[in-house]
């Protein structure tokens, strides 16, 4: 496979979310001269690239119009299009591709066989059993014994929300039946994993992978509730900041020691390299960093702080990661902070409206340091409305982690639209690091 000079590239980035429209962000921020094009992208996304009404789950139509447009790369945003085989298929056709294949996408597709794996490597995770859909009755005599608190795990891709940390008995009961007997995730639990709880602080490494070889992005740390304290049900994601202090130079090299390296090996030696994004939730926990689950794409809301700290010039990086040249790639991410607050809508995680007017986007994105990530919004003739659960991720960056946060929520003042939620607690855990006792 030929690569061509990262100084004229034709890109391709699957997706439309929050992610897709950070990723697009920073290959426009490029040196050379690329044609960006984004499927299906979304109204923030259509000022940088050319919007192609390809759904990212709808593999073929996106191979045939690679292959067609002559596509150099590929960056894959969302995790279905992976489990689906795409990185495979576009690689069939000899196109660079920052994506895991199909058996190594495993690791997220499915828990179940991302904890035997684990096991298999030894590499630290939380002790668990895993049971099939029909062992409803099993799976409940394993959790009574256990006890609270414990987690329950849809073992296939729930967007995000499959996970249900159970803190008492009651919880645990109802998220089982839920899962089992009510079907909520449909077959996303036809297998369910149960975990002990593990005790700690949440944080999320990046590794960009090449196969063999892999460089580091800014660590972070996300906030899935929806309501502030840590509270209500888990949603995608409700904002990001990064670097996590909570990470420390040390604690980042025993995880990578434990958990990064160990697992491109166990995936290279089980015949199944992995090459693209490898997302790992670290639970940091008094024995030292324990996995609680792969992902194998960048995180959504975590990808717009992080890539607005990547100094280096992100198609050649992405390009060198493709095409398994990492060894020779000297990363470069800023010393300063980002974040950034997700903007829902009313009802999210639960069902929720769409088509509220939305304004002052363009007036919250002219703020210095700050950047307006668009995901669940369509463009009318009316103007800009919301069609999705999180609306937009508004992100800033600036030296430190406090005067990041103060410039996200000084834009998020400017923003609004009916029934819009947020959370105003962003960052307060990696304040709390910052802050001399």
């Amino acid at each position: 496979m030929n690569v061509k000079s990262a100084v004229s590239m034709r890109i391709l980035v699957v997706g439309s979310g929050g992610r897709e429209h950070a990723i697009i962000w920073s290959l426009s921020r490029s040196s050379g001269e690329h044609r960006l094009y984004c499927a299906p992208g979304n109204p923030g996304t259509v000022a940088l690239a050319t919007n192609v009404s390809i759904a990212a789950d709808h593999v073929p139509d996106l191979v045939e119009f690679a292959i067609s447009e002559s596509i150099d790369l590929c960056v894959v945003g969302p995790e279905v299009p992976l489990v689906m085989g795409l990185a495979d298929r576009l690689r069939d056709a000899g196109i660079l591709v920052v994506g895991p294949s199909a058996a190594a996408a495993r690791l997220e597709g499915s828990k179940a066989f991302s904890k035997a794996f684990m096991q298999r490597n030894g590499i630290p995770t939380a002790a668990h059993r895993t049971f099939q859909g029909l062992e409803h009755a099993e799976a409940l005599s394993y959790v009574r014994q256990v006890g609270a608190p414990i987690v329950i795990k849809a073992s296939g891709l729930a967007a995000g929300k499959g996970a249900v940390v159970c803190m008492t008995m009651a919880e645990a009961e109802d998220a089982l039946s839920a899962m089992m007997q009510e079907h909520v995730f449909g077959e996303a639990a036809s297998e369910v994993v149960v975990e002990e709880f593990m005790e700690g602080e949440e944080a999320s490494l990046f590794a960009l992978c090449d196969g063999s070889d892999y460089v580091l992005l800014s660590p972070a740390q996300d906030h899935k509730r929806i309501g502030e304290g840590d509270t209500g049900p888990n949603t995608g994601g409700m904002g990001a900041y990064c670097p996590a202090p909570v990470l420390s130079e040390a604690l980042l090299e025993s995880a990578c020691s434990s958990v990064i390296e160990p697992t491109l090996a166990g995936m290279a030696r089980e015949g199944q390299p992995y090459s693209g994004i490898l997302y790992v939730g670290l639970m940091l926990t008094p024995d030292g960093p324990k996995v609680v689950e792969y992902n194998c794409r960048l995180g959504d809301p975590e990808t717009q702080p992080v890539l607005m700290l990547l100094e280096s010039d992100a198609v050649e990086l992405f390009t060198a990661a493709a095409a398994g040249e990492l060894k020779t790639f000297d990363v470069q991410v800023a010393s300063d902070s980002a974040a950034c607050v997700v903007l829902a809508s009313e009802g999210y995680p639960g069902s929720y409206p769409k088509g509220r007017r939305i304004s002052g986007v363009e007036a919250a994105g002219a703020l210095p340091g700050v950047e307006v990530f668009q995901a669940g919004t369509s463009l009318t003739p009316d103007g800009l409305e919301t069609s999705g659960g999180r609306v937009m991720a508004v992100t800033a960056r600036a030296p430190e982690l406090k005067e990041a946060l103060a410039m996200c929520y000084e834009a998020v003042e400017l923003i609004s639209f009916e029934g819009m939620q947020y959370r105003r607690d962003i960052g307060r855990k990696g304040l709390a690091h910052l802050t001399p006792a």
